[in-house]
Formats: structure tokens, C-alpha cells, sequence
């Protein structure tokens, strides 16, 4: 899938995958595609800048583990990570409903 079609959701799909665990960054993208069943194949130059973004606004917080002798950033959703996830949810439903009434509309008197 075209990285630009993800534009304006890839913050939301980013806080999704760790919402309920911390994971690191490639653990991200392979959560991501795994979910997507491997329509969504980000590449690290989009995934990485999105969770730097993330963490400035305070929707994520990272810390340096080291996992097999390397050291790997993990990051977790913070409590406005939360309440950030639970507004995307919210905005995405109401998205998807009015454009599946554009794209599907019911017949008149139906």
C-alpha cells in the first residue's frame, strides 16, 4: 500500500499496535503489517519520523532497552497517547461512516 494513502492515519495506526504492550521500532512496522495481513509494508523512513513526532507531542514515551546484546528504543502509549488513540477511533468511525454513505448510498424509500 502506497505510504501516501496512509497520510493523516498513520499516527493513530502507530498508537494502536502499542496500546496494550511497548515495543520497539521494527517490532512496530511488523505488528503493522502483520494486522493489515502484510497490506500495510512500511518502510523505516516513514515509521521512524511518525514515532519522533509521537513522542514530542507526548502520545508516546521511549526508553533504551538492550535486547540480545543491542540496544533498541521501546516505545509505550502514555495516558495522553490514550485519550489521543480513543479521539482517532472516535474520528475515524465518523469518517468511515459518511464516506461509505457516499460511496454506498442507499435507494431512496428504502
Amino acid at each position: 500500500m502506497d505510504p501516501n494513502t496512509l497520510r493523516g492515519h498513520l499516527d493513530a495506526l502507530i498508537l494502536a499496535v502499542v496500546e496494550h504492550e511497548p515495543r520497539h521500532g521494527y517490532a512496530i512496522i511488523e505488528a503493522l503489517q502483520e494486522r493489515s495481513g502484510g497490506a500495510l509494508d512500511l518502510p523505516t523512513g516513514t515509521v521512524y519520523p511518525a514515532l519522533r513526532r509521537l513522542e514530542r507531542a507526548g502520545f508516546v514515551a521511549s526508553e533504551w532497552d538492550v535486547v540480545g546484546g543491542r540496544r533498541r528504543r521501546t516505545y509505550r502509549l502514555t495516558r495522553a497517547g490514550r485519550a489521543e488513540l480513543a479521539d482517532q477511533r472516535s474520528s475515524w468511525l465518523e469518517f468511515t461512516r459518511a464516506i461509505g454513505q457516499v460511496l454506498n448510498p442507499r435507494p431512496q424509500g428504502a
